[in-house]
């Protein structure tokens, strides 16, 4: 209905444009023949350059689709061949004074609204020295995988001119497998090389022996080098990024999620061929913890034919790995001849908590990464120290620790893509910082979800994907009185959409054919628990910055009560905007809160039943609400309100704003049964919620002001046709 009366609307106006007479058309001069047909063909050949020009531009994508980087394409044995030299041109060797400001050119980048670079794969190409011998035959499974990742993403581009990154087709991955001479050659052969300017490289297995560098020894230039193994001799801080090294045997191994709490084992060691200082320090906390350390190595009395792989021994016991890893609470990942090891992902898949051994390793993804909630870092000469230090570690915080390191793996070490992909988005963020992931969303599983809401405490960098506001009604089985809400609602002319919430398990909603027909989407979401928490659930239908939180008897309320309220919420939108004011008190008798809601000349609460709010805070409420608040009012069925109150004061510092002078919500209609709210214990429960809360808090967050907000003409003499708002509505 909406978009039909758009569609007339625009006809109406085309109509309006041409004046018609009883003989048609007038003010149209008549044009020679010639001229007419000259100006038809002019006007079909530009109406074709525009159809054609709409093709290529809406039409799918097949090159970035359909990319070079696909499995079945890694081998090089059919594209063009490229001859090195020996006098053939090597860069630089690493510029380890290289920083983003000193060595990138932020320029190429530009500005963009959607705040992202765009990075371009160079084509494949088969590099060959004089002799004619390959450099290199074949791209790593695992580099190809991080090529279709990066190709795939939002980050692609194919238009070299658009790029602000590069990334060669040369694999790097594993050093053990490269010319070092013809390597740096063929990267200096690239189209837009320029001293390695902007240029991405991936290396997770550095140096080689007897030395074992902990960078890429491939003369790279000012080429960016996302390493596996960094130490802080060779890392460029805030211009390298320091990856994982990926463990490809985990992706066969599908270990299942462990819920957090006590293991088998409290210290875990399940590295092989580790140095023999370690082992004898380790041996030596084995022997004086008892049981408390498990020690295992490869095993050397399998059978015949059986893969030690997926083994590990302690004497004559085999364990399988890396389901052992689950079993304990700390496993250590020490250095070897690379400070990077690939067990350190094993054991976050795992959900075990890392003792990380390695002086001077820059651990993946440290730059925006928290190791200290996921991990425990100990130094090499205090290795003998590590039962003692792990013992003073609290059991919840122990907890927390085993859920994160599941998390990192599961966001950042799952596979090249995630690899891939978080490393573009840490170049990302250095780029564009105003529009940088906060420390929260790197760090924190449940704040991920709210990566794409805007904080109302902030200015928004991008409009809302949707003006007005989403009406979102709470109900159980008051059908009747629900659809008149509904069409109420349905008036107030800043309404985007309706989501209902159906709060009643027992009962399917109505039938599609019975719901009011209304001029914006109306949705109707299923609860799978009667929870009152459910009416501030962040639902993806929610696409307004703005939220209507109502109930489904609150049938008083006039469309300009309505769309005054939203008004007034844009000017505020940190603020709760309701009608009906609550206060809290201080009784000085019991020393305890108390809950008014009697007609006085202040308010620090307003009624959720209905009241505009800002999304951001159903993600809190949900996700972030302190103490056992949340569950508390589910098991209480009350006080859901207060708790937001609570919530929305707390964070921002500011009262509620309080619209209109309606002080009750009336319903005439409902009986004591139907109304939660006309329960005797009801006042006395909520006086118990305020005590409760605040003691949670620690504090008592809310604000007391004394005024509202109102039309500005609503208490003037003036005809009610120049007024704005002029069924404001009673007490």
């Amino acid at each position: 209905m909406f978009f039909l009366q758009t569609s007339l609307e625009g006809n109406s106006i085309m109509y309006a444009s041409t004046k018609y007479s009883s003989r048609g058309p007038t003010l149209i001069p008549r044009m020679k023949t010639r001229h007419r047909i000259y100006y038809i063909a002019l006007f079909s050949v530009v109406l074709l350059g525009l159809i054609a020009t709409g093709m290529f531009q809406f039409w799918p994508n097949t090159i970035e689709t359909t990319s070079d980087w696909t499995v079945e394409k890694r081998s090089i044995l059919n594209v063009p061949e490229v001859k090195l030299t020996d006098d053939s041109a090597i860069p630089e060797r690493g510029d380890l004074s290289c920083r983003m400001h000193t060595c990138f050119d932020v320029y190429r980048c530009g500005y963009n609204p959607k705040n992202r670079i765009k990075v371009y794969i160079y084509p494949l190409r088969k590099y060959v020295d004089e002799s004619g011998t390959v450099v290199s035959n074949t791209i790593s499974k695992e580099y190809n995988e991080l090529l279709t990742a990066i190709s795939e993403s939002d980050f692609y581009t194919d238009d070299l001119n658009r790029a602000c990154l590069f990334v060669p087709s040369i694999d790097v991955l594993n050093q053990n497998s490269l010319r070092i001479k013809e390597t740096a050659q063929a990267l200096a052969q690239l189209t837009r090389w320029d001293r390695g300017t902007n240029h991405l490289l991936f290396n997770m297995l550095p140096g080689g022996p007897p030395d074992y560098n902990t960078a890429l020894d491939v003369p790279r230039g000012r080429a960016l080098l996302a390493g596996g193994g960094f130490s802080t001799w060779t890392y460029r801080q805030g211009y390298d990024v320091s990856i994982p090294v990926f463990s490809p045997m985990l992706t066969e191994a599908n270990l299942p999620e462990k819920i957090p709490g006590y293991r088998m084992y409290f210290i875990l060691s399940a590295q092989t061929a580790i140095h023999s200082e370690y082992r004898s320090e380790l041996e030596a906390i084995e022997t004086e913890h008892k049981d408390a350390l498990l020690i295992l190595d490869k095993c050397t009395n399998l059978s015949d034919g059986a893969s030690s792989t997926w083994k590990r021994c302690h004497k004559n016991e085999v364990f399988d790995y890396p389901q052992i890893l689950q079993e304990a609470t700390f496993c250590i990942v020490l250095r070897g001849a690379r400070l990077g090891q690939a067990i350190l992902s094993d054991v976050l898949q795992a959900g075990c908590i890392p003792v990380i051994v390695g002086d001077s390793y820059i651990l993946p993804f440290s730059e925006v990464l928290d190791w200290k909630r996921a991990s425990v870092v100990i130094p090499e000469d205090k290795l003998s120290e590590m039962y003692s230090i792990l013992k003073t570690i609290p059991q919840q915080q122990i907890e927390d620790m085993q859920k994160r390191a599941r998390w990192f793996w599961e966001a950042y070490f799952k596979s090249m893509k995630a690899i891939g992909l978080t490393t573009l988005q840490i170049i990302n963020d250095r780029i564009y910082p105003y529009a940088a992931r906060s420390y929260e969303e790197w760090n924190d599983p449940t704040i991920v979800k709210l990566v794409n809401v805007n904080n109302p405490l902030f200015l928004p960098l991008i409009p809302p994907r949707s003006q007005g506001f989403t009406a979102v009604v709470l109900t159980f089985d008051r059908v009747e009185s629900l659809f008149r809400v509904i069409t109420e609602i349905s008036k107030v002319p800043s309404l985007s959409k309706l989501l209902v919430v159906w709060n009643n398990q027992n009962k399917s909603p109505p039938e599609d054919s019975v719901w009011p027909r209304i001029g914006v989407p109306l949705k109707v979401v299923r609860t799978k628990e009667n929870k009152l928490s459910n009416r501030f659930f962040p639902y993806d239908e929610i696409e307004t910055e703005a939220v209507l939180a109502i109930d489904d008897d609150i049938i008083m309320l006039t469309s300009d009560e309505l769309q005054f309220g939203y008004e007034v919420w844009r000017e505020f939108p940190d603020r709760l905007v309701g009608y009906p004011g609550r206060l809290h008190l201080w009784d000085h008798e019991t020393n305890k809160w108390k809950y008014e809601s009697e007609w006085t000349n202040e308010v620090s609460m307003v009624l959720t039943g209905a009241a505009f709010y800002h999304k951001y805070f159903n993600y809190l409420y949900t996700y972030k609400m302190p103490g056992d608040i949340k569950n508390w009012v589910d098991e209480h069925m009350n006080c859901e309100d207060i708790a937001m109150n609570f919530l929305v004061a707390n964070m921002t510092g500011k009262a509620p704003i309080k619209v209109t002078p309606r002080k009750k919500f009336k319903c005439p209609e409902c009986t004591a049964i139907d109304g939660l709210s006309l329960d005797q214990t009801h006042m006395v429960e909520r006086s118990e919620c305020i005590n409760k809360f605040a003691s949670v808090f620690g504090i008592m967050p809310l604000k007391v002001v004394e005024h509202r907000a109102d039309p500005v003409l609503y208490k003037d003499d003036f005809p009610e046709k120049l007024k704005s708002f002029p069924n404001i509505g009673s007490l």
